[in-house]
């Protein structure tokens, strides 16, 4: 491992009118424990159970990890970003359980705290607030009668808590997370222009109005000017 000073900040996990106002702090440090996979210019780390695809052009890069069980809260935790150190009070010779607090980072990332033979290493890890480069993006898949949009390159908290969705020709409608980072509406919006109201899981409420033109096709990523503080 190197130095303890050195830290993986900014991990995304493998997104107007604001109600909010201080935006999102930082948490406390908590003991967990950390490995790697992917390959060194994680190729292998694409997709994953949030369902980002391209991590590059979804603005997340190649500091990621896939979270255990216990943190990953069914896709309730995707967007998430934490700093992560070394815990050099804690033996090194883990097993990894479900249930325990765990990263398996992409190897870029992990090489920012260990060396390739480390293994499997305790952490200490707090969640940061997230920052991106540019808004909030939504790409909408599917089809007639059911819209199926991930949100991508969240700021702030990172991940969400709400989604609603409102057509030209409807009222606002709220949206169930499909899986991961991908929440979904079973109504008919062809040919209307779409806007979106998200809450991230800190309580800030972000409004896209009219993000999406008309116009719109399904397999199309928008991209707003509006992030999350």
């Amino acid at each position: 491992m190197v130095a303890m000073a050195k830290l993986v900040s900014a991990l995304a996990i493998l997104l107007s009118v604001s109600s909010y106002v201080n935006g999102f702090t930082s948490s406390g440090f908590t003991k967990g424990h950390a490995t790697f996979y992917g390959g060194s210019d994680a190729s292998g780390t694409m997709g994953g159970a949030c369902g980002y695809g391209n991590l590059y052009t979804t603005g997340y890069g190649t500091r990621t990890a896939a979270l255990s069980t216990a943190l990953f809260n069914d896709g309730g935790s995707c967007g998430q970003c934490y700093r992560i150190i070394c815990d050099y009070t804690e033996d090194s010779k883990w097993l990894v359980q479900p249930a325990l607090q765990h990263f398996d980072m992409a190897q870029p990332a992990w090489e920012k705290i260990g060396i390739y033979k480390g293994g499997i290493v305790p952490v200490l890890f707090q969640r940061v607030p997230c920052k991106k480069h540019g808004g909030v993006r939504f790409t909408i898949n599917g089809r007639d009668y059911f819209e199926l949009v991930l949100i991508s390159n969240v700021g702030g908290a990172g991940s969400i808590k709400s989604a609603y969705i409102k057509g030209s020709k409807t009222d606002w409608m709220a949206m169930s997370r499909n899986w991961g980072a991908n929440w979904q509406s079973n109504a008919y919006l062809n040919g209307q222009t779409l806007s979106f109201k998200v809450t991230t899981t800190d309580g800030e409420t972000q409004l896209f109005t009219d993000i999406v033109p008309s116009n719109w096709n399904f397999g199309q990523t928008f991209s707003s000017k509006v992030q999350f503080s």
